[in-house]
């Protein structure tokens, strides 16, 4: 191939550990930002393992743009209700899937330029917690 493609795929599995970073500390901004800075680190990791500097900076720019766009889903997520297991539980299945994509030309690219996008999107249609049935419980 050549050596866009190698920076894609570290790309793209940064952008899989942020994922899967932003998954298993979400719960709050505090968090969201240790997500951000260990997605960008163990990207830069996976870079330099893979080959050169800028497959680091490139495994650390995907890294930080998984964990930006799926902390914003983890947190509304939890906000709304959700336990804290099953969101790390499935945000890993996910980061699998986005990890897996990764080696596909170009693909790692698009992820990191989607996640934050998808993050921002959710983040501003994001609806209140649902009431359920305890609206009905006043007196």
């Amino acid at each position: 191939m050549g050596e866009w493609y190698w920076i894609g795929v570290t790309v793209g599995l940064g952008a899989g550990l942020g994922v899967l970073l932003a998954g298993v500390l979400g719960g709050g901004r505090r968090q969201l930002v240790a997500a951000i800075v260990l997605g960008a680190a163990a990207g830069f990791g996976i870079g330099l393992a893979l080959d050169d500097w800028d497959e680091a900076v490139g495994g650390a720019a995907g890294g930080v743009a998984g964990a930006l766009g799926a902390g914003e889903v983890v947190l509304g997520t939890l906000r709304r209700g959700g336990t804290r297991t099953g969101t790390a539980l499935l945000v890993a299945l996910g980061a699998l899937g986005v990890a897996a994509l990764a080696w596909a030309p170009g693909v790692g690219y698009a992820e990191a330029v989607l996640l934050p996008l998808l993050g921002w999107r959710l983040r501003r249609r994001a609806p209140g917690r649902y009431a359920g049935l305890r609206i009905l419980a006043r007196d």
